[in-house]
């Protein structure tokens, strides 16, 4: 890992300040990057115009006491890493070949729309219980890297 790394990881970690969601476990900020420039930003928060958990005063997931990493329609929220991908789409902007950078290891959805989108690099500082998403990076040539430094 080098300075830029830990820039652009400290830069997600920011934006995921900006999260609408009502677990603050679950603050997730992703940054999408190509040579050195930001692309796009995403926080997890509640699609354009429907009401968020924070703005309901409840967390849908915990109302229904859904473990951690496991079935992730159900939630208002759309995840950093979606929220980033589709301001690439809105933008027109391709993201073939860029590095996304995100606070926690993508779940297997994100993981699948990551693959399809081009990216190629994928760097994350906390682990996240979904065994299937690193199943099926296993068998790309994306690169995933855990990052351990300080932010």
């Amino acid at each position: 890992m080098d300075k830029w790394d830990k820039r652009f990881m400290e830069l997600a970690f920011h934006v995921a300040k900006w999260t609408s969601c009502y677990q603050p476990n679950r603050q997730i900020g992703a940054i999408i990057v190509k040579n050195k420039r930001i692309l796009t930003t995403g926080y997890n928060g509640a699609p354009e115009g429907y009401p968020s958990c924070m703005e309901r005063g409840e967390c849908l997931r915990r109302k229904m006491d859904i473990p951690s990493g496991t079935r992730q329609e159900y939630c208002y929220a759309i995840h950093a890493e979606q929220n980033a991908i589709v301001q690439a789409a809105k933008l027109g902007v391709s993201l073939d070949g860029a590095t996304i950078y995100v606070t926690h290891q993508p779940c297997v959805i994100c993981t699948k729309l990551i693959i399809n989108s081009g990216i190629k690099r994928i760097v994350y500082k906390h682990p996240y219980p979904d065994e299937l998403a690193l199943h099926i990076l296993a068998g790309t040539d994306i690169l995933v890297e855990q990052y351990t430094d300080d932010i």
